[in-house]
C-alpha cells in the first residue's frame, strides 16, 4: 500500500492555505484550535448535563428498588457500535469540518427533542428520555470521527501532544460544569413525592433550554475551524464501511501494537464507563449526599482530568510513553482500591474515607486516568496512514463505544453481585480495580509510533 504522507495531508485549513504543517502558526494563536476546543466543550457540556439528569433519574427509590444506570449507559452506547464505521467513512470520504458543523447542528434538534421530553415526562416517562439519550449517542457518533481525526490534519506534529491535553482538559472541564449543574437543576426542578420517587419534572423542561442555547452557541465556533480537503475522496461505499472496513482489518493485521493499544483503549472505557454510576450510587447511598453535591463528588474525576490533561501533555515530551501508561493504570488500581474499602458498624457499612478524602482520592483518580491516556490518545491518532485516521478513529469510537456497551450489564451485574453478598455499593470499585489490574501488569505501549503500512 503505497503511501505518501505530505500528500496525503496536502488538504490545508483555508486560513492556512498551502503551508506545510511545520510552518503553522503556534498552538494557541491558531483559529482553529480555539474554534475545534470551544466546540469540543459545549458539546461535552450537553451531553453531561442530559446524560448525568438521565442517570439521577435511573438511580432506584423507594418506589423502584432497581439500579437503572447501567442501562442508560448501555442505550447512550449503542448508537457508536452500530454507526461507527459509517461515521467513518463520511470522515474519510468528505472533508471534516462541514461533518463538525452539521453534527452541531443537529445537536440543536436533539436538545429541543430533549426540552419536549422532559415536558411531557408524566405521559412519556423513561421512553421519551432515554430515546433523545439514543439519538445523543448517534450525533456524538458522528462528530467523534471529525473532531479527533481533524487534529493530525490542522496542527503541527510537535504541537499533537499538547493540543490533546488541552482539548481533554476543557472537555472534562465541561463535564466538571455540565454534572453539577445536572445535580443543581434535578435538586430544585424535580418534583418527588413523600417516598421519594420522582412524579414530575417541574420547571426542569425550561432550565433544559440553556441546552438548546449551547447548542447553538457551539454550531457558531465550529465554524472558526479551518476547512481542510478530504482525506480520501475517491473512496467508494461498501457494505464493509458499516462493519470494520477491509483497508482497517489490513491496518491491523501489519500492525499488532496498533490493535493491542485500541483493545487497551476499549477497557479503559469500560471501567471509566462503570465508574461514574458507581460514583453517583456512592454519593446518595453511602455519603447521604444531595443529587447536586453527588454532581460535584462525580465532578472532583473530570478536575483530576483536566489537571492531567497538560501534565500528560507535557510529560509526552519528556519520558516514555510505556511509563507514562503503566504509572496511569497503577494510579487507577490505587484509587479505585481506596474507594472500595468500608467498614461495618452500628450504623451500618461506612466508607473508610471519610467525603472529603473521597474528593481528593476522585480527583487523584481523574489525574492518573489522564496521564494514561494522553500518550494512548496521541499512538492512535498518529500511528494510522493518513487516508485512513478517519476512519481507524471511527473505529476507535467503535472499539471504546463498544466497552461501555458491554459496561451497563457488567455495571448491572456487579451491583447485584454486592447486593447478593450484602456488601455497600463501594465494593463496586474492587470489581472495577480487578478489570484494570492485568493491564497494569502486563501491558506496555511502544515509544516510537509508526506508519506500519507507510512501506507496504
Amino acid at each position: 500500500m503505497e503511501s505518501n504522507p505530505s500528500q496525503e495531508l496536502s488538504g490545508q485549513p483555508a486560513e492556512h492555505g498551502s503551508q506545510d504543517r511545520d510552518e503553522r502558526p503556534d498552538l494557541l494563536a491558531d483559529r482553529s484550535f480555539w474554534g475545534i476546543n470551544l466546540t469540543q466543550f459545549l458539546g461535552a457540556f450537553n451531553d453531561n448535563v442530559y446524560k448525568q439528569l438521565v442517570l439521577l433519574l435511573a438511580l432506584p427509590t423507594a418506589a423502584a428498588a432497581s439500579d437503572m444506570q447501567g442501562w442508560a449507559t448501555f442505550t447512550f452506547s449503542l448508537p457508536f457500535v452500530l454507526f461507527s464505521p459509517f461515521a467513518g467513512y463520511l470522515s474519510d470520504r468528505f472533508s471534516k469540518t462541514p461533518i463538525i458543523v452539521y453534527c452541531k447542528v443537529a445537536e440543536i434538534a436533539v436538545m429541543l427533542l430533549g426540552m419536549l421530553a422532559f415536558l411531557f415526562y408524566q405521559s412519556w416517562g423513561m421512553l421519551g428520555t432515554w430515546t433523545v439519550l439514543f439519538l445523543m449517542g448517534m450525533h456524538s457518533t458522528f462528530f467523534g470521527p471529525g473532531k479527533y481525526g481533524i487534529l493530525p490534519e490542522l496542527f503541527r506534529p510537535k504541537d499533537l501532544a499538547r493540543a490533546n491535553g488541552l482539548i481533554l482538559m476543557a472537555t472534562f472541564l465541561a463535564i466538571i460544569f455540565g454534572v453539577i449543574c445536572a445535580g443543581g437543576l434535578f435538586d430544585a426542578t424535580v418534583v418527588k413525592n413523600e417516598q421519594g420517587e420522582v412524579v414530575g419534572m417541574g420547571q426542569l423542561w425550561i432550565g433544559s433550554l440553556i441546552c438548546v442555547a449551547i447548542a447553538v452557541a457551539g454550531t457558531l465556533t465550529s465554524t472558526f475551524i479551518g476547512r481542510t480537503s478530504a482525506a480520501q475522496p475517491e473512496a467508494v461505499l461498501t457494505i464493509r464501511d458499516f462493519g470494520i472496513s477491509k483497508e482497517i482489518t489490513d491496518l491491523f493485521r501489519h500492525d499488532r501494537p496498533l490493535l493491542v493499544a485500541l483493545l487497551v483503549s476499549c477497557v479503559f472505557w469500560m471501567v471509566s464507563s462503570i465508574t461514574m454510576p458507581t460514583v453517583n450510587r456512592l454519593g446518595v447511598d453511602m455519603l447521604k449526599l444531595s443529587m447536586a453535591n453527588t454532581g460535584t463528588l462525580v465532578g472532583m474525576i473530570a478536575v483530576g482530568i483536566m489537571l492531567g490533561g497538560p501534565l500528560g501533555g507535557w510529560l509526552c515530551r519528556k519520558f516514555s510513553n510505556h511509563r507514562l501508561v503503566t504509572t496511569g493504570l497503577w494510579g487507577i488500581v490505587f484509587s479505585l482500591t481506596l474507594l472500595g474499602v468500608w467498614q461495618s458498624g452500628e450504623n451500618g457499612d461506612q466508607l473508610w474515607l471519610s467525603s472529603g478524602a473521597c474528593h481528593v482520592v476522585l480527583i487523584g483518580l481523574g489525574v492518573s486516568a489522564a496521564i494514561y491516556s494522553i500518550p494512548l490518545q496521541v499512538f492512535l491518532q498518529e500511528r494510522p496512514p493518513a487516508a485512513l485516521k478517519g476512519r481507524m478513529i471511527a473505529t476507535m469510537n467503535q472499539a471504546n463505544f463498544a466497552g461501555m456497551l458491554i459496561a451497563g450489564p457488567l455495571y448491572q451485574l456487579f451491583e447485584q453481585i454486592s447486593r447478593w453478598m450484602s456488601w455497600p455499593v463501594s465494593s463496586v470499585f474492587f470489581m472495577i480495580a480487578l478489570l484494570v489490574l492485568p493491564l497494569a501488569i502486563f501491558y506496555r505501549l511502544g515509544d516510537q509510533p509508526t506508519n506500519a503500512l507507510q512501506s507496504q
